[in-house]
C-alpha cells in the first residue's frame, strides 16, 4: 500500500506528468519517504546533499541566509520538487528547506536513480525532461517577480 501511495504522489507531481503507472511504481521503489514535524529542517543551505526532494504533503519553506538570518523566499506546495541543481550537479545546497506544519517528502538519491540508466532509459529521460521543465518554470517565475520589482522601484523612485 505504501508504494501505491508513493506512486500516486509521483504521478500528481511535476515529474509525473508523462509517466505511466508502471513508471511511477518503478520510481517510487527508489524513493525514501520522510515525515517532517512542524519547523523541522530537511536540508540546510551549504549542505553537501545531492538528494532530489519531492514534496508529497504539507508545505516547505525555501529560505536563504541573509545578513545572518534565515529569510523565506518561497513556499513550496505538494507536487513540487526541490534540489534539482544539487541532484544533477552534486553541488552544495543553495537554500534551506524547512517544514511549515507537518510534511511528507519523497527523497531520491542520484545513485539510486542512475540504476535505471540501463534498465529503463526512457523513464530516466522523462524524469530529467520534467526536472528541466520545472527548473525553467522556476526561472520564468523569478524573472517575472524581478520585472515586477524593477517596475515598482522605477515607478516609486526607489522609495518604500
Amino acid at each position: 500500500m505504501n508504494e501505491q501511495r508513493k506512486a500516486l504522489w509521483i504521478k500528481n507531481s511535476v515529474i509525473g506528468g508523462e509517466l505511466d503507472a508502471r513508471e511511477c511504481e518503478v520510481l517510487s521503489a527508489l524513493m525514501e519517504e520522510r515525515e517532517l514535524a512542524d519547523r523541522e529542517l530537511l536540508v540546510t543551505e551549504g549542505d553537501v546533499d545531492d538528494s532530489l526532494f519531492l514534496l508529497a504533503e504539507g508545505d516547505l519553506a525555501v529560505s536563504n541566509t541573509i545578513d545572518g538570518a534565515e529569510v523565506a523566499v518561497y513556499l513550496m506546495s505538494p507536487g513540487e520538487c526541490a534540489g534539482t541543481r544539487a541532484f544533477v550537479d552534486r553541488t552544495p545546497r543553495k537554500a534551506t528547506l524547512r517544514a511549515v506544519g507537518e510534511a511528507t517528502v519523497l527523497v531520491l538519491k542520484p545513485d539510486r536513480f542512475e540504476t535505471l540508466l540501463d534498465s529503463d532509459p526512457r523513464l530516466v529521460y522523462k524524469v530529467m525532461r520534467a526536472l528541466f521543465r520545472a527548473t525553467h518554470n522556476n526561472l520564468m517565475r523569478m524573472d517575472q517577480e524581478n520585472a515586477e520589482l524593477t517596475k515598482y522601484i522605477t515607478k516609486t523612485g526607489g522609495r518604500y
